[in-house]
């Protein structure tokens, strides 16, 4: 799918959608939270950081789907803000399947990004969008799907140095995409979600994540007994 095919805004229901290039274009002016988020994109996740522990950017998908025209950002429109957050994370799926049902290629559905900006909830306290994000998970994992959050003061450690706090945001938001082969580490703290990774990905999954998995194992076992 070509970017400008993809760069379309949409408003049904409570979340109106930008693409990155509708945004860049000024179709979110009245919503400065998306354009502060983009920026956020552009300058942290997509670049290296001398605390992340590893080489290469915060985040390896940003940039391609930038690139592509893939990587959108949602809004609650009028006075929805943040007040029903399930109800947002009910809508904020259907908005990512519209989009994914729109994509043929298969490279195309994995770069596939939906942030939906939450700048009404407390930026000192990310007790409540924690919350939303660990109910959503076990049901977005089950379906192939990852959702993360993120937060001015989240506290989730970074997995290649627990002191970096990569998870930390302007305003708080959720982020939904494609469960990849490669995100195996994060979700070995959880049986669930760890049995659902393999009954998708085991007949093809590769040697080093195997062994990952093999050690995280080992380590649950060992701290459980």
């Amino acid at each position: 799918m070509t970017a400008s095919a993809s760069a379309s805004a949409s408003a049904t229901g409570a979340l109106r959608v930008f693409s990155a290039e509708h945004i860049d274009a000024g179709h979110a002016a009245a919503h400065p939270e998306a354009v502060a988020v983009l920026a956020w994109a552009r300058e942290f996740l997509t670049t290296a950081h001398p605390d992340l522990g590893r080489s290469g950017p915060v985040c390896p998908y940003t940039q391609p789907s930038l690139r592509r025209g893939l990587f959108h950002i949602a809004v609650a429109d009028g006075d929805d803000g943040s007040g029903d957050l399930p109800a947002l994370v009910g809508e904020l799926r259907s908005r990512y399947d519209e989009l994914l049902a729109a994509l043929a290629e298969e490279s195309d559905r994995e770069l596939l990004t939906v942030l939906l900006v939450l700048p009404d909830l407390d930026h000192t306290d990310s007790t409540a969008l924690d919350e939303a994000q660990r109910k959503a998970k076990d049901e977005f994992v089950e379906q192939g799907l990852m959702i993360g959050q993120f937060h001015p003061v989240c506290e989730e450690p970074g997995l290649w140095n627990r002191t970096f706090r990569p998870l930390r945001a302007p305003v708080p938001l959720l982020a939904v995409r494609k469960l990849l082969v490669f995100d195996l580490p994060f979700l070995t703290g959880d049986e669930t979600h760890l049995n659902h990774y393999l009954a998708r990905f085991a007949p093809e999954v590769p040697a080093r994540i195997r062994e990952q998995l093999v050690t995280s194992v080992h380590a649950h076992q060992r701290s459980a007994a």
